[in-house]
């Protein structure tokens, strides 16, 4: 049932809201905010990591670790967005800028909800 619940999580939240990241953020800082890119580049190894891993998910043994081992994944992955990300795009982007990725990338989520 965990597992289920975690690839429902996954499927449901966690995908839309990397698409966001991927396709409306990451860009974006790449070329407002260059000194990011490594950042950037590790973020998408891990959200690669996700995809990768969630799959094994369908199996039947191991599943206790594999669950520990992706929340343990999440919860690295959010802290570096909070402590190094965030605070890159807090410094360097601009007011309306910001705005303008906030929307773009609520209209992402919205459609998630929709669903």
């Amino acid at each position: 049932m965990r597992a289920e619940e975690m690839r429902d999580f996954f499927d449901h939240r966690l995908m839309p809201h990397f698409r966001a990241e991927e396709e409306i953020l990451f860009p974006f800082m790449r070329e407002a905010v260059p000194q990011s890119a490594a950042l950037i580049d590790d973020l998408l190894r891990e959200h690669g990591t996700f995809r990768q891993e969630i799959g094994k998910l369908a199996g039947k043994t191991g599943l206790s670790k594999l669950i520990f081992d992706l929340g343990d994944l999440l919860e690295r992955h959010i802290r570096r967005e909070e402590r190094e990300l965030f605070p890159l795009f807090e410094k360097y982007v601009r007011g309306s800028d910001a705005e303008i990725v906030g929307q773009q990338m609520k209209t992402i989520l919205d459609e998630r909800d929709e669903n």
